[in-house]
Protein backbone atom coordinates (compact mmCIF):
# COMPACT_ATOMS: atom_id res chain seq x y z
CA UNK A 1 0.00 0.00 0.00
CA UNK A 2 1.81 3.53 -0.91
CA UNK A 3 0.84 5.07 1.94
CA UNK A 4 0.94 9.21 2.22
CA UNK A 5 1.56 11.06 5.25
CA UNK A 6 -1.29 11.26 7.40
CA UNK A 7 -0.97 14.35 9.93
CA UNK A 8 -2.49 13.73 13.37
CA UNK A 9 -4.75 16.59 13.00
CA UNK A 10 -6.39 14.74 10.42
CA UNK A 11 -6.74 11.72 12.16
CA UNK A 12 -8.36 13.65 15.05
CA UNK A 13 -10.78 14.98 12.81
CA UNK A 14 -11.87 11.66 11.72
CA UNK A 15 -12.31 10.36 14.78
CA UNK A 16 -14.11 12.99 16.34
CA UNK A 17 -16.66 13.21 13.73
CA UNK A 18 -17.01 9.02 14.23
CA UNK A 19 -17.76 9.54 17.77
CA UNK A 20 -21.45 10.50 16.83
CA UNK A 21 -23.89 8.11 15.01
CA UNK A 22 -22.90 7.37 11.62
CA UNK A 23 -25.43 5.67 9.79
CA UNK A 24 -24.74 3.42 6.17
CA UNK A 25 -21.42 4.35 5.51
CA UNK A 26 -19.09 5.32 8.70
CA UNK A 27 -15.87 7.25 8.91
CA UNK A 28 -13.04 4.31 8.80
CA UNK A 29 -9.82 3.20 7.32
CA UNK A 30 -8.25 -0.12 6.80
CA UNK A 31 -11.05 -1.95 9.10
CA UNK A 32 -10.83 -5.47 10.21
CA UNK A 33 -13.20 -8.00 9.19
CA UNK A 34 -16.50 -7.15 11.51
CA UNK A 35 -16.70 -9.26 14.70
CA UNK A 36 -19.67 -10.00 16.94
CA UNK A 37 -19.33 -9.57 21.23
CA UNK A 38 -22.20 -9.62 23.11
CA UNK A 39 -25.03 -8.93 20.62
CA UNK A 40 -22.84 -5.82 19.29
CA UNK A 41 -20.60 -4.97 16.18
CA UNK A 42 -16.65 -4.34 16.50
CA UNK A 43 -14.31 -3.28 13.96
CA UNK A 44 -10.88 -1.87 14.13
CA UNK A 45 -8.96 0.73 12.04
CA UNK A 46 -5.65 2.09 11.45
CA UNK A 47 -4.41 4.72 13.86
CA UNK A 48 -5.97 2.63 16.40
CA UNK A 49 -10.10 2.34 17.75
CA UNK A 50 -12.39 1.52 15.94
CA UNK A 51 -16.08 1.57 15.66
CA UNK A 52 -19.64 -0.06 17.50
CA UNK A 53 -22.75 -0.86 16.30
CA UNK A 54 -25.74 -2.44 18.01
CA UNK A 55 -27.57 -3.32 14.04
CA UNK A 56 -24.45 -2.93 12.30
CA UNK A 57 -25.89 -0.05 10.16
CA UNK A 58 -25.58 2.63 12.80
CA UNK A 59 -22.47 2.89 14.32
CA UNK A 60 -20.54 4.99 16.68
CA UNK A 61 -16.90 5.24 17.51
CA UNK A 62 -15.75 4.02 20.95
CA UNK A 63 -14.15 0.58 19.96
CA UNK A 64 -10.74 0.17 21.72
CA UNK A 65 -7.99 -1.38 20.38
CA UNK A 66 -3.93 -0.37 22.13
CA UNK A 67 -0.80 -0.44 19.83
CA UNK A 68 -1.79 2.07 16.93
CA UNK A 69 -0.33 0.68 13.80
CA UNK A 70 -2.07 0.12 10.58
CA UNK A 71 -4.50 -2.65 9.21
CA UNK A 72 -5.84 -4.41 12.00
CA UNK A 73 -7.39 -7.94 11.76
CA UNK A 74 -9.68 -9.72 14.87
CA UNK A 75 -11.24 -12.67 15.24
CA UNK A 76 -13.60 -15.00 17.52
CA UNK A 77 -11.43 -18.22 18.79
CA UNK A 78 -13.30 -20.18 22.09
CA UNK A 79 -14.58 -17.44 24.12
CA UNK A 80 -11.84 -14.80 23.40
CA UNK A 81 -10.88 -12.61 20.66
CA UNK A 82 -7.24 -12.32 18.96
CA UNK A 83 -6.77 -8.59 17.72
CA UNK A 84 -3.71 -8.58 15.31
CA UNK A 85 -2.12 -5.18 14.15
CA UNK A 86 0.76 -3.85 12.11
CA UNK A 87 2.86 -1.78 14.54
CA UNK A 88 4.69 0.67 11.87
CA UNK A 89 2.17 1.60 9.58
CA UNK A 90 3.15 1.17 6.10
CA UNK A 91 7.01 3.30 6.75
CA UNK A 92 8.90 3.69 3.63
CA UNK A 93 11.38 1.76 5.00
CA UNK A 94 9.61 -1.23 4.91
CA UNK A 95 10.63 -2.49 9.00
CA UNK A 96 8.02 -3.59 10.03
CA UNK A 97 5.92 -5.84 13.08
CA UNK A 98 3.10 -7.60 13.24
CA UNK A 99 1.57 -8.08 16.86
CA UNK A 100 -1.36 -10.14 18.44
CA UNK A 101 -2.75 -9.86 21.53
CA UNK A 102 -5.94 -11.03 23.64
CA UNK A 103 -9.20 -10.11 25.23
CA UNK A 104 -12.46 -11.93 27.08
CA UNK A 105 -14.19 -8.88 25.36
CA UNK A 106 -14.27 -6.55 23.02
CA UNK A 107 -16.70 -4.06 25.39
CA UNK A 108 -14.78 -1.34 26.79
CA UNK A 109 -17.27 -0.58 29.25
CA UNK A 110 -17.07 -4.42 31.07
CA UNK A 111 -14.77 -5.36 33.70
CA UNK A 112 -13.61 -7.93 31.62
CA UNK A 113 -11.81 -5.89 29.36
CA UNK A 114 -8.25 -6.04 29.59
CA UNK A 115 -6.03 -6.57 26.92
CA UNK A 116 -2.87 -9.12 27.13
CA UNK A 117 0.81 -8.06 26.31
CA UNK A 118 1.23 -7.55 22.41
CA UNK A 119 3.42 -10.54 21.05
CA UNK A 120 5.40 -10.14 18.03
CA UNK A 121 4.63 -12.95 15.64
CA UNK A 122 6.49 -11.84 11.90
CA UNK A 123 8.83 -8.51 11.39
CA UNK A 124 10.50 -7.08 8.03
CA UNK A 125 13.83 -5.65 8.08
CA UNK A 126 13.61 -3.03 5.55
CA UNK A 127 15.76 -4.95 2.93
CA UNK A 128 13.66 -8.55 2.38
CA UNK A 129 11.17 -7.72 -0.53
CA UNK A 130 7.97 -7.86 2.16
CA UNK A 131 6.54 -5.71 4.73
CA UNK A 132 5.04 -7.20 7.79
CA UNK A 133 1.77 -5.05 7.65
CA UNK A 134 -1.99 -6.02 6.61
CA UNK A 135 -2.00 -9.27 8.70
CA UNK A 136 -4.98 -11.24 8.04
CA UNK A 137 -6.39 -14.30 10.01
CA UNK A 138 -8.45 -17.43 9.52
CA UNK A 139 -8.90 -20.21 11.75
CA UNK A 140 -9.18 -23.71 9.43
CA UNK A 141 -12.58 -24.71 9.97
CA UNK A 142 -11.64 -28.82 9.07
CA UNK A 143 -8.18 -28.34 11.06
CA UNK A 144 -8.58 -26.09 13.87
CA UNK A 145 -5.25 -24.32 12.62
CA UNK A 146 -4.77 -20.74 12.81
CA UNK A 147 -3.26 -18.59 9.71
CA UNK A 148 -1.64 -15.38 9.09
CA UNK A 149 -1.10 -13.93 6.03
CA UNK A 150 0.45 -10.37 6.24
CA UNK A 151 2.37 -8.24 3.29
CA UNK A 152 1.74 -4.79 0.87
CA UNK A 153 2.18 -4.07 -2.72
CA UNK A 154 6.11 -4.07 -2.04
CA UNK A 155 7.46 -7.98 -2.49
CA UNK A 156 5.24 -10.92 -1.12
CA UNK A 157 2.42 -11.78 0.50
CA UNK A 158 3.60 -14.36 3.25
CA UNK A 159 1.55 -17.40 5.02
CA UNK A 160 2.63 -17.91 8.73
CA UNK A 161 1.39 -20.29 11.08
CA UNK A 162 -0.29 -19.38 14.80
CA UNK A 163 -0.55 -21.19 17.72
CA UNK A 164 -4.71 -20.88 18.72
CA UNK A 165 -4.06 -21.30 22.16
CA UNK A 166 -1.56 -18.54 22.86
CA UNK A 167 -1.55 -16.51 19.67
CA UNK A 168 2.21 -17.03 19.00
CA UNK A 169 4.22 -17.86 15.98
CA UNK A 170 3.98 -21.79 15.86
CA UNK A 171 7.05 -22.99 16.94
CA UNK A 172 9.22 -24.03 13.80
CA UNK A 173 6.90 -22.79 11.20
CA UNK A 174 8.17 -20.13 8.64
CA UNK A 175 7.15 -17.92 6.18
CA UNK A 176 5.69 -18.83 2.61
CA UNK A 177 5.09 -16.63 -0.11
CA UNK A 178 1.69 -17.11 -1.33
CA UNK A 179 1.55 -13.98 -3.21
CA UNK A 180 2.93 -10.80 -4.89
CA UNK A 181 2.14 -7.52 -5.40
CA UNK A 182 -1.15 -7.02 -3.28
CA UNK A 183 -1.93 -6.27 0.01
CA UNK A 184 -4.31 -6.32 2.78
CA UNK A 185 -4.90 -9.90 2.11
CA UNK A 186 -6.67 -12.82 4.04
CA UNK A 187 -7.73 -16.49 3.41
CA UNK A 188 -11.65 -18.16 3.84
CA UNK A 189 -12.51 -21.64 3.33
CA UNK A 190 -15.12 -23.02 1.06
CA UNK A 191 -16.29 -26.75 -0.48
CA UNK A 192 -12.67 -27.93 -0.10
CA UNK A 193 -11.28 -24.97 -1.27
CA UNK A 194 -8.76 -22.20 0.59
CA UNK A 195 -8.96 -18.91 -0.81
CA UNK A 196 -6.51 -16.08 -1.00
CA UNK A 197 -8.40 -12.36 -1.38
CA UNK A 198 -5.70 -9.76 -1.18
CA UNK A 199 -6.09 -5.80 -2.55
CA UNK A 200 -4.78 -4.61 -5.63
CA UNK A 201 -3.91 -1.45 -6.74
CA UNK A 202 -2.89 1.84 -4.57
CA UNK A 203 -4.20 3.35 -1.92
CA UNK A 204 -4.50 6.33 0.31
CA UNK A 205 -5.13 9.25 -2.11
CA UNK A 206 -8.87 9.56 -2.06
CA UNK A 207 -10.69 9.78 -4.86
CA UNK A 208 -7.22 8.88 -6.97
CA UNK A 209 -6.85 5.60 -5.56
CA UNK A 210 -6.79 2.50 -7.27
CA UNK A 211 -7.71 -0.37 -4.91
CA UNK A 212 -10.21 -3.54 -6.01
CA UNK A 213 -9.93 -6.90 -4.55
CA UNK A 214 -8.94 -10.14 -6.43
CA UNK A 215 -8.84 -13.81 -5.27
CA UNK A 216 -7.10 -16.93 -6.38
CA UNK A 217 -7.60 -20.58 -4.71
CA UNK A 218 -5.80 -23.84 -4.15
CA UNK A 219 -6.49 -26.87 -2.28
CA UNK A 220 -3.94 -26.51 -0.01
CA UNK A 221 -3.31 -23.72 2.68
CA UNK A 222 0.10 -23.35 1.64
CA UNK A 223 -0.76 -22.53 -1.99
CA UNK A 224 -0.08 -22.49 -4.67
CA UNK A 225 -3.32 -19.77 -5.28
CA UNK A 226 -4.34 -19.52 -8.81
CA UNK A 227 -7.16 -17.83 -10.86
CA UNK A 228 -9.63 -18.55 -13.10
CA UNK A 229 -7.65 -18.97 -16.13
CA UNK A 230 -4.77 -20.41 -13.89
CA UNK A 231 -2.18 -17.61 -13.49
CA UNK A 232 -0.60 -17.81 -9.79
CA UNK A 233 -0.91 -15.02 -7.61
CA UNK A 234 2.68 -15.00 -7.36
CA UNK A 235 2.73 -14.06 -10.92
CA UNK A 236 0.17 -11.33 -10.61
CA UNK A 237 -2.78 -13.54 -10.96
CA UNK A 238 -6.22 -12.86 -9.41
CA UNK A 239 -10.16 -13.08 -10.21
CA UNK A 240 -11.92 -9.81 -9.38
CA UNK A 241 -14.28 -9.62 -6.28
CA UNK A 242 -14.71 -6.41 -6.11
CA UNK A 243 -13.84 -2.94 -7.66
CA UNK A 244 -15.33 0.89 -7.77
CA UNK A 245 -18.76 1.53 -7.78
CA UNK A 246 -20.04 4.64 -8.26
CA UNK A 247 -19.11 7.08 -6.12
CA UNK A 248 -17.23 4.58 -3.77
CA UNK A 249 -14.20 4.79 -5.13
CA UNK A 250 -11.24 1.92 -4.37
CA UNK A 251 -12.74 -0.90 -1.95
CA UNK A 252 -10.56 -2.75 0.13
CA UNK A 253 -9.19 -4.87 3.03
CA UNK A 254 -12.01 -7.76 2.49
CA UNK A 255 -12.99 -9.44 5.43
CA UNK A 256 -15.64 -12.56 5.57
CA UNK A 257 -18.71 -12.97 7.64
CA UNK A 258 -20.93 -15.64 7.73
CA UNK A 259 -24.03 -14.76 9.77
CA UNK A 260 -26.02 -18.88 8.65
CA UNK A 261 -25.90 -21.13 6.02
CA UNK A 262 -27.08 -19.17 2.36
CA UNK A 263 -26.20 -15.94 4.20
CA UNK A 264 -22.80 -13.77 4.23
CA UNK A 265 -21.55 -10.71 4.16
CA UNK A 266 -17.88 -8.99 3.04
CA UNK A 267 -16.76 -5.80 4.73
CA UNK A 268 -13.95 -3.47 3.25
CA UNK A 269 -13.79 0.05 3.20
CA UNK A 270 -13.62 2.15 0.05
CA UNK A 271 -10.90 4.73 -0.27
CA UNK A 272 -13.04 7.48 -0.86
CA UNK A 273 -16.81 7.59 -0.90
CA UNK A 274 -17.28 11.43 -3.21
CA UNK A 275 -20.89 11.87 -1.28
CA UNK A 276 -18.94 12.21 1.72
CA UNK A 277 -16.04 14.42 0.70
CA UNK A 278 -13.95 11.73 -0.50
CA UNK A 279 -13.59 10.39 3.21
CA UNK A 280 -12.38 6.44 3.88
CA UNK A 281 -15.46 4.67 4.85
CA UNK A 282 -17.18 1.40 6.09
CA UNK A 283 -18.47 -1.45 3.23
CA UNK A 284 -20.98 -3.83 3.96
CA UNK A 285 -21.92 -5.95 0.66
CA UNK A 286 -23.21 -9.61 0.18
CA UNK A 287 -21.08 -12.23 -0.48
CA UNK A 288 -22.26 -14.50 -3.44
CA UNK A 289 -20.60 -17.61 -4.45
CA UNK A 290 -20.76 -18.05 -8.45
CA UNK A 291 -19.05 -21.43 -10.15
CA UNK A 292 -16.90 -21.48 -6.96
CA UNK A 293 -15.50 -17.67 -6.97
CA UNK A 294 -16.51 -15.29 -4.25
CA UNK A 295 -17.62 -12.28 -5.76
CA UNK A 296 -19.45 -8.86 -4.59
CA UNK A 297 -23.37 -8.79 -4.13
CA UNK A 298 -25.37 -6.18 -4.71
CA UNK A 299 -27.04 -4.29 -1.80
CA UNK A 300 -30.80 -3.99 -2.84
CA UNK A 301 -31.53 -0.62 -4.65
CA UNK A 302 -34.97 1.54 -4.55
CA UNK A 303 -37.36 0.60 -6.84
CA UNK A 304 -40.28 -0.45 -8.34
CA UNK A 305 -40.31 -4.47 -8.77
CA UNK A 306 -42.48 -7.88 -9.86
CA UNK A 307 -41.43 -10.10 -6.74
CA UNK A 308 -40.68 -13.47 -8.33
CA UNK A 309 -40.83 -16.31 -6.29
CA UNK A 310 -37.80 -18.48 -6.86
CA UNK A 311 -40.76 -21.81 -6.43
CA UNK A 312 -42.26 -21.26 -9.11
CA UNK A 313 -41.45 -18.24 -10.97
CA UNK A 314 -44.99 -16.50 -9.81
CA UNK A 315 -45.64 -13.40 -8.61
CA UNK A 316 -46.63 -11.73 -5.06
CA UNK A 317 -49.67 -10.08 -5.92
CA UNK A 318 -52.63 -8.85 -3.96
CA UNK A 319 -55.62 -11.06 -3.66
CA UNK A 320 -58.24 -9.21 -5.86
CA UNK A 321 -59.94 -9.89 -8.21
CA UNK A 322 -58.82 -10.45 -11.56
CA UNK A 323 -59.90 -7.58 -13.89
CA UNK A 324 -59.69 -8.38 -17.85
CA UNK A 325 -58.15 -6.01 -20.33
CA UNK A 326 -60.42 -4.90 -23.48
CA UNK A 327 -60.05 -6.78 -26.76
CA UNK A 328 -61.21 -9.91 -27.98
CA UNK A 329 -59.54 -13.34 -28.67
CA UNK A 330 -56.88 -14.02 -31.24
CA UNK A 331 -56.86 -17.03 -33.46
CA UNK A 332 -59.21 -19.84 -34.59
CA UNK A 333 -60.90 -17.98 -36.66
CA UNK A 334 -61.11 -14.59 -35.51
CA UNK A 335 -61.15 -11.49 -37.93
CA UNK A 336 -57.41 -10.36 -38.32
CA UNK A 337 -57.48 -7.45 -40.26
CA UNK A 338 -58.49 -4.49 -38.29
CA UNK A 339 -55.88 -1.75 -38.15
CA UNK A 340 -53.35 -2.56 -35.91
CA UNK A 341 -53.70 -0.05 -32.60
CA UNK A 342 -51.30 -0.14 -28.85
CA UNK A 343 -53.43 -1.68 -26.21
CA UNK A 344 -52.81 0.36 -23.13
CA UNK A 345 -51.54 -1.50 -20.25
CA UNK A 346 -53.87 -1.78 -17.44
CA UNK A 347 -53.51 0.99 -15.01
CA UNK A 348 -54.17 1.40 -11.04
CA UNK A 349 -56.53 3.67 -11.29
CA UNK A 350 -58.85 1.06 -13.38
CA UNK A 351 -58.67 -1.54 -10.83
CA UNK A 352 -58.46 0.62 -7.35
CA UNK A 353 -62.02 1.40 -7.64
CA UNK A 354 -63.24 -2.45 -6.89
CA UNK A 355 -60.88 -3.32 -4.29
CA UNK A 356 -61.58 -3.65 -0.81
CA UNK A 357 -60.30 -0.52 1.79
CA UNK A 358 -59.34 -2.14 4.60
CA UNK A 359 -56.85 -5.46 5.25
CA UNK A 360 -56.07 -7.33 1.54
CA UNK A 361 -54.64 -10.69 1.50
CA UNK A 362 -51.70 -12.38 -0.66
CA UNK A 363 -51.39 -14.45 -3.10
CA UNK A 364 -48.81 -15.77 -5.46
CA UNK A 365 -50.09 -15.72 -9.38
CA UNK A 366 -49.09 -15.59 -13.16
CA UNK A 367 -47.41 -12.47 -13.53
CA UNK A 368 -49.47 -10.34 -16.28
CA UNK A 369 -47.55 -6.38 -15.22
CA UNK A 370 -50.71 -5.34 -13.57
CA UNK A 371 -50.91 -3.08 -11.08
CA UNK A 372 -51.90 -5.71 -8.06
CA UNK A 373 -48.07 -7.19 -8.59
CA UNK A 374 -46.00 -4.24 -9.04
CA UNK A 375 -44.55 -3.14 -5.36
CA UNK A 376 -42.81 -0.30 -5.17
CA UNK A 377 -39.49 -0.85 -2.19
CA UNK A 378 -38.06 2.28 -0.41
CA UNK A 379 -36.12 2.72 2.73
CA UNK A 380 -37.86 3.27 5.51
CA UNK A 381 -37.95 6.73 7.08
CA UNK A 382 -36.59 4.78 10.16
CA UNK A 383 -32.45 5.26 11.73
CA UNK A 384 -32.35 1.51 12.95
CA UNK A 385 -30.92 -1.56 10.23
CA UNK A 386 -29.01 -4.29 9.94
CA UNK A 387 -26.03 -5.57 9.00
CA UNK A 388 -25.15 -4.36 5.71
CA UNK A 389 -28.50 -2.43 4.89
CA UNK A 390 -31.83 -0.41 6.25
CA UNK A 391 -35.45 -1.61 6.27
CA UNK A 392 -37.35 -1.04 3.70
CA UNK A 393 -41.34 -0.17 3.79
CA UNK A 394 -43.00 -2.29 0.79
CA UNK A 395 -45.95 -0.74 -1.06
CA UNK A 396 -48.09 -1.39 -3.56
CA UNK A 397 -46.68 0.84 -6.49
CA UNK A 398 -48.86 4.14 -6.62
CA UNK A 399 -50.46 3.79 -3.17
CA UNK A 400 -49.56 3.63 0.43
CA UNK A 401 -50.72 0.12 0.89
CA UNK A 402 -48.31 -1.76 2.70
CA UNK A 403 -46.71 -5.20 3.05
CA UNK A 404 -46.94 -6.57 6.75
CA UNK A 405 -46.60 -9.20 9.33
CA UNK A 406 -49.02 -10.69 11.65
CA UNK A 407 -48.74 -11.79 15.28
CA UNK A 408 -50.25 -14.64 13.49
CA UNK A 409 -47.13 -15.22 11.59
CA UNK A 410 -48.80 -14.27 8.43
CA UNK A 411 -48.29 -11.60 5.84
CA UNK A 412 -50.81 -8.87 4.79
CA UNK A 413 -51.48 -5.72 2.98
CA UNK A 414 -52.65 -2.93 5.50
CA UNK A 415 -54.09 0.58 4.08
CA UNK A 416 -51.38 2.60 5.15
CA UNK A 417 -47.29 2.86 6.24
CA UNK A 418 -47.14 3.32 9.75
CA UNK A 419 -43.76 2.30 10.32
CA UNK A 420 -44.38 -0.18 12.69
CA UNK A 421 -42.42 -2.31 13.11
CA UNK A 422 -43.92 -5.46 11.23
CA UNK A 423 -44.26 -3.51 8.34
CA UNK A 424 -40.09 -3.07 8.36
CA UNK A 425 -38.34 -5.41 6.24
CA UNK A 426 -34.87 -6.38 5.73
CA UNK A 427 -33.73 -7.90 2.23
CA UNK A 428 -30.30 -9.86 2.10
CA UNK A 429 -29.17 -10.82 -1.24
CA UNK A 430 -28.04 -15.04 -0.45
CA UNK A 431 -25.20 -16.45 -1.40
CA UNK A 432 -26.49 -18.55 -4.71
CA UNK A 433 -27.53 -14.65 -5.87
CA UNK A 434 -31.39 -14.91 -4.92
CA UNK A 435 -33.21 -13.01 -2.08
CA UNK A 436 -34.25 -13.51 1.34
CA UNK A 437 -37.53 -11.46 2.85
CA UNK A 438 -37.73 -11.14 6.48
CA UNK A 439 -39.80 -8.84 8.70
CA UNK A 440 -38.38 -6.80 11.53
CA UNK A 441 -40.63 -8.43 13.72
CA UNK A 442 -43.41 -10.54 14.05
CA UNK A 443 -45.46 -8.93 16.80
CA UNK A 444 -45.70 -10.31 20.15
CA UNK A 445 -42.94 -13.12 19.12
CA UNK A 446 -39.03 -13.45 19.62
CA UNK A 447 -39.02 -15.55 16.36
CA UNK A 448 -37.47 -14.51 13.40
CA UNK A 449 -39.58 -16.02 10.16
CA UNK A 450 -38.84 -15.19 6.22
CA UNK A 451 -41.57 -14.77 3.58
CA UNK A 452 -41.84 -17.93 1.74
CA UNK A 453 -43.98 -19.04 -1.05
CA UNK A 454 -45.74 -22.17 0.71
CA UNK A 455 -47.68 -23.53 -1.96
CA UNK A 456 -48.00 -22.40 -5.53
CA UNK A 457 -50.43 -19.63 -4.47
CA UNK A 458 -49.76 -18.85 -1.15
CA UNK A 459 -47.34 -16.76 0.60
CA UNK A 460 -46.60 -17.21 4.36
CA UNK A 461 -43.80 -16.11 7.03
CA UNK A 462 -41.80 -19.44 8.13
CA UNK A 463 -38.53 -20.38 9.09
CA UNK A 464 -35.52 -19.67 6.59
CA UNK A 465 -34.30 -22.96 5.06
CA UNK A 466 -31.48 -21.90 2.60
CA UNK A 467 -32.13 -25.27 1.17
CA UNK A 468 -35.60 -24.60 0.15
CA UNK A 469 -36.39 -22.56 -3.12
CA UNK A 470 -39.73 -21.55 -1.37
CA UNK A 471 -37.52 -19.11 0.66
CA UNK A 472 -36.07 -17.52 -1.72
CA UNK A 473 -37.56 -14.22 -4.18
CA UNK A 474 -36.22 -12.37 -7.52
CA UNK A 475 -36.81 -8.66 -8.34
CA UNK A 476 -37.51 -7.69 -11.12
CA UNK A 477 -37.57 -4.67 -12.26
CA UNK A 478 -40.73 -2.68 -13.02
Amino acid sequence: MKRMHISITALLAVFFQIASAQIGRPFIHDPSTIVECNGKYYTFGTGGGGLISADGWTWYGGAVRPGGGAAPDAIKIGDRYLVIYGATGGSSNHKGAILTMWNKTLDPTSPDFNYSEPIVVATSDGYEENDAIDPGVMLDPNTGRLWLTYGTYFGFTRLIELDPKTGKLKEGNKPIDVAIVCEASTLTYRDGWYYLLATHGSCCDGANSTYNVVVGRSKQITGPYLDNVGRSMLEGGGKMVVATRGNLIGPGHFGHIKLEKGVEKMSLHYEADLEQGGRSVLGILPLVWKDGWPVAGEKFKEGTYEIESVRRGYALELAVDFTRMPGGPRGFGQPNNEPIKPVPPQQLADVIKNWPTGTINLRIGDYMSRPHQQWTITDAPDTTGYLGGPYYKIVLAGTDRTLAATADAEVITVPAFTGAPEQLWRIDQLTDGTYRIMPKIIPNSGKKLVLVSSGDSTPALAEFDFNSDNCKWNFRAH
